[in-house]
C-alpha cells in the first residue's frame, strides 16, 4: 500500500553444522514474519549450516545436507508470498562458494554469490571458498531447479513499481566500492546483506555508520542480518546485530547479544527512494564515466500487502531533529547559515543599517536575533540594527511590550512609528470604510509598515531585513508588496515549526541576560498572529493565524512530503493520520490538507518574486533555487484526489 514494502532481517538461534535444527528455527521465524505481513526477509550468512563450521565445509555430507535442507524449506514455504534469502555453501565447478539463495513460493529465483572473501586477521574464508569471479557458468542446478547464479543478479517484482532487490554478502559491503553501489544504479531499491560480522569493542558503531552511509550514497533501503546466537565462540563472538536503514536513516535495529532469536522489520518507502533518485540527477553520473556491470534481472510477482499497522516512525515535525544532541547541532548550523548569509549581503552592499520591523512575534524575533549576531560576527556595533515597532489597529500590549523590551535588552537602535493615522488617511483616500475589517483593511497596514521600513533603509543607508518564514511562503500568508517584500529574507528557508525551535534554542544556548530570556520565553508562548484586526474586549489577540489557515504543525508536514518527495495527497493523508492519530482526527487533517493545496497553488505568484534569502534545509521555495512552478498552474489533479479521500 502506497509503495510501502515490509522488509525484515532475522538472526535466529542456530546450531553449528546442525542443518535440521537450523531448518526448524528458520521456519519458525518465517512463520512469524509471514503473520506480520512481511514481504522481504533475509537471514544471516551461511545460516543453514552456520558461518563458523571451519574445515567442516570440506565435508561433502555437510554440503549435501545444506541443499537438502533448502529443499525442505522450499516445500514448507510454497504457499507464502514472501521473498526469502538464505545463506548456504554451494559446490560447483570443482569449487565451493559462499552463497545466498533467493526463494519465493517454493521456487529458487536465483543464487547470489559472495564477491569479496575476507582473508585477514580472524578471517580466512579463502581456505574454503572461491570468489564469484571464479564461476564458469551462468546457471546452476540446485534442489532440482536450474537457476541463474553469480554476483550480477537483481530480483524485480513485476507488479510492484520500482521494487528491485539486490544481494551482497557480508564483506562485499566493506569493499572500497561495494557491489551494492552498482546494483543501485542498475535499479535495485532494496539491498539485502546476509552477514556474519563478529563483535569487537565499538565495531557495531562503525558497522551501523557503514550501513547508513551505504544506504545514503546508493539511495536505497539496506537490510542487514548478521549471525548471532548459536555460532561458535571458539575465537570470536557474534551478536546477531540486525539493521534496516533507508537513505541514511536508521529505521530499525535489533538488540545485540540477545538470548533469543531476533526479527526486526520496517515498512520501506519505495516511492520515496525512487523520487529521490529522479531528483538527484547526479545519481547515474558514475554510469556514464565508468559503466555498469551487466546485470541479469529475475522477475517475480510479489503482491503489495495492505498492512494497516504502519511499521515506520513518521515524525510530526519532519523539519525538526528528534535527537537532542542532533537538534543542538542542527540549530547551530541553521543559525550560522542565516548569520553568514546576512553578513555577506551587508559586506557586499556596504549597508550602514539593518532595518527590521519588530512585532513581538516569532518571525521578527528570530530575524532580530540573526541581525544582532551578524553585527557581533562582523565586529559592528549592535546599534547598526534599527528595530522599528509600528503599532497598528490590532497590536496588543503583550506583543508591543515584548517587542520594545527585547530591542532594549539587545542594545540595538529603536524607533516607534504608529501606523494608525497613516492607514486611516489612506483608507479615506481610497474611500474604504475603516469599520469594514476586510482584506483591504488588513493589507493597508502591512503595506504601510513595509513602506516605512523601506524609506528608513534609504534614509539610513541600510537594508530591510525580511522576517517572513518558509511556511508563510508556502501558504501565501503574506501581503503582496507588503511584508512579502524585503531586501534580504533571513527566515525564507525556515518553516514555522523550526522558527519556534530556533528561538527556543537561542534562548537556552546564548549569553543573553535573564530579562532577555524571559522575553523570548513569552514570545514563544504567544499565539501566532499578524495582529491586523482589533484585539478582543480583554485586549488579547483576536486574529489567531492557525485558526484561519490551519495548524502550522500540519502544514509543515504537508509541505515536507509534497515538495521534498512529491507524494500524492492520499499518501500524505495516510502518513499524517499515522503521525497525528493522537492529535487530530481524520476530518481535521483532511480539511487543512485541502486548504494547503488550495493555497499552495493559488499563491505561487508571491513566491515567483521573492527577495533573496538563504536556503537552510532540504526544502526551499525560491524561484532561483529549489522550486520553479508556473504561477497559473492548476491544482485540479490534486484537489480531485483529495475529494475522493
Amino acid at each position: 500500500m502506497y509503495s510501502l514494502v515490509r522488509t525484515a532481517a532475522a538472526s535466529p538461534k542456530l546450531a553449528v553444522a546442525d542443518c535440521s535444527y537450523n531448518k526448524e528455527e528458520i521456519l519458525k521465524t518465517i512463520d512469524i514474519a509471514y503473520e506480520k505481513g512481511i514481504s522481504i526477509l533475509t537471514f544471516p550468512e551461511l545460516c543453514i549450516c552456520g558461518y563458523t563450521c571451519g574445515d567442516l565445509f570440506g565435508q561433502s555430507g555437510l554440503i549435501s545436507a545444506c541443499e537438502e535442507t533448502l529443499a525442505q524449506i522450499l516445500y514448507a514455504t510454497a504457499e507464502k508470498d514472501m521473498l526469502i534469502v538464505l545463506g548456504l555453501p554451494i559446490e560447483a565447478d570443482n569449487q565451493l562458494f559462499n552463497c545466498a539463495a533467493a526463494i519465493h513460493k517454493g521456487k529458487i529465483l536465483g543464487v547470489s554469490v559472495k564477491t569479496y572473501l575476507p582473508n585477514y586477521s580472524e578471517f580466512y574464508e579463502k581456505r574454503w571458498f572461491s570468489p564469484a569471479d571464479n564461476i564458469t557458468s551462468d546457471e546452476i542446478t540446485l534442489c532440482g531447479q536450474t537457476v541463474p547464479w553469480g554476483n550480477n543478479i537483481l530480483y524485480k517484482a513485476e507488479n510492484f513499481k520500482n521494487l528491485c532487490v539486490g544481494i551482497e554478502i557480508c564483506e562485499d559491503l566493506w569493499a572500497p566500492v561495494a557491489p551494492s553501489s552498482y546494483m543501485a544504479m542498475a535499479g535495485a531499491t532494496v539491498i539485502l546483506n546476509p552477514s556474519a560480522s563478529n563483535e569487537l569493542a565499538s565495531k557495531y558503531e562503525y558497522r551501523k555508520s557503514l550501513i547508513s552511509s551505504q544506504s545514503a550514497s546508493s539511495i536505497s533501503a539496506y537490510v542487514y542480518a548478521s549471525a548471532g546466537l548459536g555460532e561458535s565462540t571458539q575465537d570470536v563472538v557474534f551478536s546477531g546485530h540486525c539493521l534496516i536503514s533507508e537513505n541514511g536513516s536508521l529505521l530499525k535495529e535489533s538488540q545485540r547479544f540477545s538470548k533469543n532469536s531476533q526479527l526486526i522489520y520496517a515498512d520501506v518507502d519505495i516511492e520515496q527512494l525512487a523520487n529521490d533518485r529522479k531528483k538527484n540527477t547526479t545519481f547515474m553520473a558514475h554510469n556514464r564515466v565508468f559503466g555498469l556491470p551487466a546485470y541479469r534481472t529475475v522477475t517475480f510477482e510479489l503482491e503489495e500487502k495492505n498492512n494497516t499497522d504502519l511499521q515506520r516512525f513518521i515524525k510530526q515535525e519532519p523539519f525538526v531533529p528528534k535527537n537532542d544532541s542532533l537538534l543542538n547541532e542542527r540549530c547551530s548550523d541553521i543559525f550560522n547559515i542565516q548569520v553568514s548569509g546576512l553578513a555577506k549581503r551587508v559586506m557586499h552592499t556596504h549597508a550602514k543599517t539593518l532595518v527590521i520591523g519588530i512585532s513581538g512575534g516569532l518571525d521578527s524575533t528570530l530575524a532580530l536575533l540573526v541581525a544582532v549576531k551578524t553585527c557581533d560576527y562582523l565586529g559592528l556595533n549592535r546599534k547598526t540594527v534599527l528595530g522599528v515597532t509600528m503599532p497598528g489597529f490590532g497590536t496588543t500590549d503583550r506583543t508591543y511590550n515584548n517587542a520594545v523590551n527585547l530591542m532594549k535588552s539587545l542594545g540595538i537602535s529603536t524607533k516607534e512609528i504608529s501606523i494608525k493615522n497613516a492607514a486611516t488617511l489612506h483608507m479615506q483616500d481610497i474611500e474604504h470604510d475603516i469599520n469594514i475589517h476586510d482584506v483591504t483593511y488588513e493589507n493597508t497596514q502591512a503595506r504601510e509598515r513595509t513602506q516605512i521600513l523601506m524609506d528608513l533603509a534609504n534614509e539610513h543607508l541600510g537594508m530591510v531585513v525580511g522576517t517572513g518564514d518558509l511556511s508563510e511562503l508556502a501558504l501565501g500568508w503574506a501581503t503582496y508588496n507588503g511584508d512579502h517584500m524585503s531586501m534580504y529574507g533571513v527566515n525564507a528557508g525556515v518553516p514555522k515549526t523550526l522558527v519556534r525551535v530556533l528561538v527556543g534554542w537561542v534562548c537556552q544556548n546564548s549569553d543573553l541576560d535573564s530579562s532577555s530570556k524571559a522575553i523570548l520565553e513569552d514570545v514563544l508562548d504567544t499565539p501566532v498572529s499578524p495582529e491586523l484586526l482589533p484585539p478582543d474586549e480583554n485586549g488579547n489577540i483576536k486574529q489567531v493565524t492557525e485558526d484561519l489557515v490551519g495548524p502550522y504543525l500540519l502544514h509543515d508536514f504537508f509541505l515536507y512530503y509534497a515538495v521534498r518527495f512529491g507524494f500524492s495527497p492520499s499518501k500524505i493523508m495516510y502518513y499524517a493520520e499515522n503521525a497525528f492519530k493522537d492529535v487530530y482526527d481524520r476530518q481535521t487533517i483532511l480539511k487543512w490538507l485541502k486548504n494547503f493545496y488550495r493555497r499552495f497553488f493559488s499563491q505561487q505568484f508571491k513566491r515567483s518574486c521573492l527577495p533573496d534569502g538563504p536556503k537552510v534545509g532540504t526544502i526551499n521555495l525560491s524561484p532561483r533555487g529549489d522550486w520553479r512552478m508556473p504561477s497559473d498552474a492548476v491544482n485540479k489533479v490534486w484537489m480531485d484526489e483529495i475529494e475522493k479521500l
